[in-house]
């Protein structure tokens, strides 16, 4: 029990922590707890009851008040808020539940006693005139409190403060919150984090020479550590972790003690336990531990080593932290693991966990616990980095890296460079112990760790509100009805997810033009960017095509390894809606195969050091995927106003001819006319027979990811440069994409883009897009549009129908609002970057796909189409 000394102002309890407040009735516990605590913090008993009942001492209501101030609790604790209870507690039976909520969620359970003199208690109890306690009560509160305070501790209370008198309470003033043993979310590394070593010396050393370190072997010291410049512009030194099992099976254990215990002690890296070393550590205190499992060469190794070493050996171990919490929260180390709601906190559960995982309770063929695999499960947003089991290649899943490859049984010594995420590794130089079990047992499988947990998907992440984060932009809102919607379409109608790495984002038009009889003029694109604080833009022809998704790998070996995908070809193209382009798989596969062609004739993969890329792309003809477009809508509107108008013009001139007064109803019938004439010649500008692969035309406009990079860092002349490249392996299939860049503060180069648009529309063509020169930029508000669409007159006809351009028509259709539209352009580019991203990062689908199911649910969102 720790009692306060008198000088002393300031309480000490850990950071995280579930703070029992102990006293009898009027021993000033609330009074306390408002004075230190924030209001926040304090959960009070009566407050509870007058939450249920208004009425604070409505005693009829004391079981479900302490149902509710549970309740609250648990849901602080969860989230890791230190939580105040403020209630008489002097029961064991109450205390229990306390301790076992503080289990539950792994906080160190605190008491602070207010062990305030009977007399006091009874004084300030006869001035309360909101309760009357009988004269037994306080007596009897005050018996239990100092029959409870020698068994504190054994109740459970990992700290337990006395405070005997009314001075000692009034002293304190201040409370000093420790952060816990696992806290070190300062240190941001960066860190080489190294797999079990099990004794494997000389290993370690190459390992940590390979990794820039420079170690004096025979000293087992750590002489100088590579330097690094952060992202602050500073210069620090790497530092190594080490994940426990130091000892045990391998050649010269006490030399990996000297070196991991030096690095420890000057401060120039972290070591957390294993359970070899915490066994260690018992036969060294003189335990009864049995001499097996690699224990017994230790021993003998360590038989003739000084007895001084000896202790200091078992005071590093018992000394070390069962994890570390590192990099802001980002990094999570532990010998065996830790699940997500054990990160950063502190209880026996999670020490045990830490050291030796989790098993399901049965014994396989080896007489082994058969381990549960935790991290099938793990949705945290830390990296966990762990090992304990060997395997045979260190595989990312969900986010968690298992890095022992059984260096002692012959295999390598990993380690993970961390931010970088790169694996680094020195093969073993020879077996020295032969594994209970076989390293990667019931393994085999062509996929990988993270590709066989891709094959289910988790419906609750993609069902249900979802408030997405992605890190480009504000976060995303996806109602619940429109999520139904989605995962609806792609069960029914989309290719196999995991293709699925990337949607494109819907894009908004340029204000609504004054200029004529516009509606959408380049004019005000180029104003919109120039007020958006932009000074440079590129303007590219808008083909009229389907707006497509083209993966393409090099060969089907590489589909499987980075796609987890066989026996679908070496690519796909999708819309952007995720559904195949294609109803043939042969034609898909010899179109994607002609592209193919064109990036290995290109030295596409040797430039950008990948075997795999994904494409934005229009494919045209449009009326290849339109088709029933055309026919049902298009072509019937045409027919039926062309033969029908020219009937009735036909008409009101031989009415006229005769004298009729019908000159100004033929002038409007006339007019009429000639606008479905342009409409049935504007669709069909876009349409042309498709027989073969031949037929088809691609025009990329950005590559969006290849192997370990995305490119958006990357402005969109570069993009267009480097697709022109990529165009000159097939002119038949790949088009590249007319464009210009231009100045917005030069007038001359607006008027010139003005005119080019002006002439590419009045030839048929669509329009163009304008976009900033950077893919992303991002401004006061956050990101910038990323493109704004520039339509013909003629384009827009297919848009809004023959007769838009009338008076009347353009009049009401220059009101259209653009808000909405803008805005969901902004939220689905955010989500498909952040999509491709994920993937690119090696992170689960299931992350991926809540991006790209996300995009897809906006869709359902009431946007007028035509916009």
């Amino acid at each position: 029990m720790t009692r306060i000394p008198k000088e002393k102002d300031t309480l000490h309890i850990p950071e995280l922590s579930l703070v029992l407040l102990i006293g009898a009735s009027g021993s000033g516990k609330s009074t306390f707890a408002r004075r230190i605590f924030k209001p926040t913090e304090i959960i009070s008993s009566d407050v509870c009851r007058g939450l249920i009942a208004d009425d604070e001492n409505n005693q009829s209501v004391t079981k479900e008040a302490f149902e509710l101030a549970r309740f609250i609790a648990a849901k602080r604790l969860k989230r890791g808020m230190l939580t105040v209870i403020d209630a008489t507690n002097v029961q064991p039976d109450a205390r229990k539940d306390w301790i076992a909520l503080a289990r539950e969620y792994h906080v160190l359970p605190v008491a602070i006693v207010l062990n305030t003199p009977e007399s006091i208690c009874q004084a300030r109890n006869k001035t309360r005139t909101d309760r009357a306690l009988g004269q037994h009560v306080i007596p009897q509160q005050i018996g239990l409190l100092r029959r409870s305070l020698r068994h504190l501790r054994k109740e459970g209370f990992r700290q337990v403060v006395e405070l005997s008198s009314v001075e000692e309470m009034d002293r304190i003033s201040f409370i000093h919150r420790e952060k816990l043993y696992s806290d070190f979310k300062h240190d941001h590394g960066p860190f080489d984090i190294i797999g079990d070593v099990h004794g494997c010396y000389t290993e370690l050393c190459l390992l940590l020479e390979k990794l820039g370190y420079r170690v004096d072997r025979e000293q087992a010291r750590l002489l100088d550590a590579p330097l690094v410049t952060n992202g602050d512009g500073y210069t620090v030194k790497r530092k190594p972790v080490f994940l426990g099992d130091l000892v045990d099976r391998g050649p010269d254990s006490p030399q990996v003690l000297r070196l991991a215990m030096d690095i420890v002690k000057n401060g120039h890296g972290y070591c957390v336990p294993g359970n070899h070393d915490v066994k260690l550590k018992r036969y060294l205190e003189g335990k009864d531990v049995k001499l097996r499992h690699g224990l017994e060469k230790t021993v003998e190794q360590l038989k003739d080593a000084d007895p001084a070493f000896l202790t200091d050996v078992s005071l590093f171990i018992d000394g070390l932290v069962s994890h570390y919490v590192l990099d802001d929260g980002k990094l999570v180390v532990a010998h065996a693991g830790l699940r997500e709601e054990m990160h950063g906190r502190g209880s026996g559960q999670v020490r045990e966990f830490c050291l030796f995982g989790e098993t399901t309770g049965e014994i396989d063929e080896f007489g082994l616990p058969v381990r549960y695999n935790w991290a099938l499960e793990y949705s945290g947003r830390a990296m966990v980095v762990y090992g304990h089991t060997p395997v045979p290649a260190a595989q990312w899943l969900n986010n968690t890296i298992d890095i022992d490859t059984g260096c002692v049984f012959g295999g390598a010594l990993t380690a993970l460079r961390y931010p970088e995420r790169e694996l680094v590794e020195v093969p073993a130089l020879e077996q020295y112990a032969l594994p209970a079990r076989p390293v990667g047992y019931n393994a085999g499988s062509p996929l990988s760790l993270q590709q066989q947990f891709d094959d289910m998907l988790d419906i609750k992440d993609l069902l249900g509100k979802q408030i997405l984060q992605p890190r480009y932009g504000h976060s995303v809102t996806i109602r619940e009805e429109n999520a139904v919607v989605a995962l609806e379409a792609m069960s029914r109608f989309g290719v196999n997810p995991k293709w699925m790495i990337y949607l494109p984002p819907t894009m908004s038009p340029a204000e609504t033009s004054t200029l004529g009889d516009y509606l959408e003029h380049p004019a005000e694109g180029f104003a919109w960017y120039r007020n958006a604080g932009i000074r440079q833009v590129v303007c590219e022809e808008k083909h009229m095509g389907s707006r497509a998704v083209v993966i393409i790998c090099r060969d089907e070996e590489v589909v499987q390894r980075r796609f987890g995908i066989s026996g679908e070809g070496n690519g796909i193209v999708y819309t952007r809606t995720g559904r195949p382009f294609f109803n043939d798989k042969k034609l898909e596969q010899e179109f994607i195969g002609r592209i193919n062609a064109a990036l290995i004739q290109t030295g596409f993969y040797d430039k950008f050091e990948t075997d795999w890329v994904c494409l934005d792309a229009e494919l045209m003809p449009w009326s290849a995927k339109a088709q029933a477009l055309l026919s049902n809508q298009y072509a019937s509107t045409g027919a039926a106003a062309t033969t029908a108008l020219s009937a009735v013009v036909e008409a009101l001139q031989q009415a006229a001819g005769n004298g009729a007064p019908a000159a100004e109803l033929l002038k409007d019938y006339a007019t009429r006319q000639v606008q479905a004439e342009k409409f049935v010649q504007a669709y069909r500008e876009y349409c042309w027979p498709v027989k073969d692969v031949n037929d088809y035309k691609l025009a990329p406009f950005h590559i969006l990811a290849t192997e370990g990079k995305t490119w958006f860092d990357q402005s969109h002349e570069w993009h267009m440069q480097a697709i022109r490249d990529i165009c000159t392996g097939d002119t038949q299939l790949l088009l590249p994409t007319p464009y210009r860049v231009v100045d917005l503060a030069d007038p001359a180069q607006e008027a010139a883009a003005i005119q080019w648009w002006e002439t590419l529309t009045a030839g048929g063509g669509e329009g163009m897009v304008i976009k900033p020169y950077q893919f992303l930029e991002v401004g006061n508000n956050g990101i910038i549009q990323p493109a704004i669409k520039i339509r013909g007159s003629e384009y827009l006809r297919i848009i809004y129908g023959p007769e838009y351009d009338s008076p009347d028509n353009l009049a009401r259709l220059r009101k259209r609002g653009l808000g909405h539209k803008r805005a969901l352009a902004l939220r689905e580019f955010s989500l498909g970057l952040e999509a491709l991203h994920l993937f690119v990062e090696g992170a689960p689908l299931q992350q991926v796909h809540r991006q790209v199911f996300g995009l897809l649910a906006l869709e359902s969102e009431p946007v007028d189409p035509r916009l």
